[in-house]
């Protein structure tokens, strides 16, 4: 039932988005239905974002998932909950800070804290345990909640219908009908709720949106990896960086990719390796202890020359730490990684789109200057989905820069850029010796001390042989600034949009996608600040630490978080209020 008292809802009359909380154990299906409203949303044309927390366990525990649905682009994680729905027992408990007097729940009663009974609270008792009964089992409660939402959004019911066939396309006839019969119900039980009475406001559709791609933060690796040339995958399993690997997999068929899951890391990097010597263009995707494993190999990288794509998807640690939870702690561990000294890049998509470009980039900029790139991500990123306008696959380069050897080749010929002509075997005449060991410019061991010297010398030009492809940082907002905020990686969104409610003055964001190495105009951009702001997700504040090593820089203030979550649009935005005077 319906209490009494009238929903006031938490979306003032010209907000745009809602918010809305699934929560409940492991295996009840949270993703599932997830999907499943994701896609309705889209099609019937709101702006989606969704962010999944699990916990390390195949059942139990309480897993949730946030959706905003907007009319405008919304990408961010918000604490605020405009409508809660809780699976089961105990789901509501970890959530009494986010749960308000706005805050409509819906579920069944038995399921619902008694401090949420009363008249402060808006609550909607729906029996859904006993309508799945009818249905056919407690399976189909995920297409009963997903019709009672096309109830509440107005969408069509025979696009609710078309969704539900579409998405069981390979199941079953029976199968089929009965995932419409439940969500038919779930319908029925919406529009009995919902059509004489406004719960909560809805945000309008937008039709531009039909033309967008829904995607996950792991797709975006894959695809713009794909669309770098890459051929080849050799990964080990580990959390959250799987789905990349297990994306290439559904697609290595068709797109003709060797995909392998090694027997650990080691053999990854050292497969990946061995791919790019032989004129593959490989990756590897793994997360902080797996990487750990590849450091070995990463030296390997360094002293062969060889190029090589890493990605790695963030989680805290040390050790197993939070396996399925998410943080920015690996950064300084991925610029010191591997024994001995040798260049790197280091990039940190901050969106989706940048995640594509930045992963095609990847192997252009390994393939050119044949060092190690490594992408940054995190669990945040990785489990987030969202829509993003179609991109054509002809934006992207994946070039083979590659010579054709003669008798006179030599592997590491000294040169101004410290970039030596790359060959592979068995194209042209040449021999491509390589070796671990220090060598000279044939390829051949050497414990020659100015052939050492001069070999270090010319790996360690490439450095400056890259600046003119370094990225520059991202500005957004004023450019005569007062404040300066600087941020990395998967915090952009969040930090834009907090920094936009705050209504902070003379205020704007410096954001990085490229960590190392550091553009130049790194220092001249918060040099003009009076006041410099980092936010980072982990607790030393790690690339503030990077960025006082390579400039002598010291920000004013540093806001940090490490507890597994994501930083919040609420939090951010308190920070930012008035930041000059903190």
């Amino acid at each position: 039932m319906m209490n009494s008292r009238d929903t006031k809802a938490s979306m003032t009359e010209n907000s745009l988005d809602l918010s809305i909380v699934l929560s409940g154990q492991a295996g009840q299906g949270i993703q599932t239905l997830e999907r499943l409203l994701l896609r309705m949303f889209k099609i019937s044309g709101r702006y989606i974002f969704s962010y999944s927390e699990f916990m390390s366990r195949i059942r139990g525990g309480n897993n949730s998932t946030l959706i905003r649905v907007s009319s405008q682009r919304k990408t961010a994680f918000t604490d605020r909950i405009d409508i809660f729905i809780p699976f089961g027992e105990g789901a509501m408990d970890r959530f009494k800070e986010r749960i308000g007097s706005d805050t409509v729940i819906i579920g069944e009663a038995v399921f619902i804290n008694d401090i949420y009974k009363n008249e402060n609270y808006t609550f909607i008792d729906i029996p859904f345990t006993e309508m799945a009964k009818e249905s056919g089992g407690k399976q189909y409660l995920n297409l009963l909640i997903m019709g009672l939402f096309a109830a509440l959004f107005k969408i069509d019911r025979y696009m609710l219908i078309d969704q539900v066939q579409s998405y069981f396309s390979s199941a079953a006839s029976d199968k089929i009908d009965s995932n419409i019969n439940a969500a038919s119900a779930g319908f029925e039980k919406g529009q009995e709720l919902f059509n004489n009475r406004q719960v909560i406001r809805i945000p309008d559709p937008a039709p531009a949106l039909s033309q967008e791609i829904l995607l996950n933060g792991a797709e975006t690796i894959t695809y713009g990896s794909i669309a770098g040339g890459c051929n080849f995958i050799s990964s080990y399993p580990m959390s959250p960086s799987t789905d990349v690997l297990v994306n290439f997999a559904k697609h290595s068929t068709e797109l003709n990719i060797a995909v392998e899951q090694a027997e650990d890391e080691i053999s990854a990097i050292n497969m990946a390796i061995a791919s790019w010597y032989a004129g593959g263009r490989a990756m590897v995707t793994t997360s902080g202890g797996g990487f750990a494993l590849m450091a070995e190999g990463l030296s390997l990288a360094g002293a062969t020359e060889s190029p090589v794509v890493i990605h790695i998807g963030q989680r805290p640690g040390p050790a197993t730490g939070l396996p399925t939870r998410t943080e920015q702690s690996d950064l300084l561990f991925t610029l010191f990684a591997g024994h001995g000294e040798f260049p790197r890049v280091i990039y940190a998509p901050g969106n989706f789109r940048q995640g594509l470009f930045l992963a095609a980039r990847s192997f252009h900029i390994a393939d050119k200057y044949q060092v190690p790139v490594i992408i940054l991500t995190d669990q945040y990123y990785l489990d987030s989905y969202t829509t993003i306008p179609e991109i054509k696959m002809d934006e992207f380069s994946n070039e083979n820069i590659i010579v054709e050897t003669d008798d006179k080749y030599q592997r590491y010929t000294i040169s101004d850029t410290g970039i030596s002509p790359r060959g592979i075997p068995g194209y042209g005449t040449g021999i491509v010796c390589v070796d671990s060991d220090e060598h000279d410019e044939g390829g051949y061991i050497t414990e020659s001390f100015s052939v050492r010297t001069a070999q270090v010398n010319k790996r360690m030009g490439k450095i400056k042989a890259m600046e003119p492809d370094i990225i520059a940082p991202d500005l957004y907002g004023p450019e005569n600034y007062t404040t300066l905020i600087v941020s990395w990686g998967s915090t952009l969104e969040t930090v834009l949009e907090a920094l936009i409610s705050s209504g902070a003055k003379d205020t704007a964001l410096l954001h990085f996608t490229q960590l190392f190495p550091l553009h130049r105009q790194t220092e001249i951009y918060l040099k003009k600040a009076s006041k410099t702001i980092i936010v980072e997700n982990n607790f030393s504040s790690q690339f503030a630490l990077l960025i006082r090593m390579l400039t002598s820089f010291e920000f004013d203030r540093k806001i940090t978080k490490y507890n597994g979550m994501p930083f919040s649009v609420e939090e951010l935005t308190q920070e930012f209020i008035n930041p000059a005077e903190r």
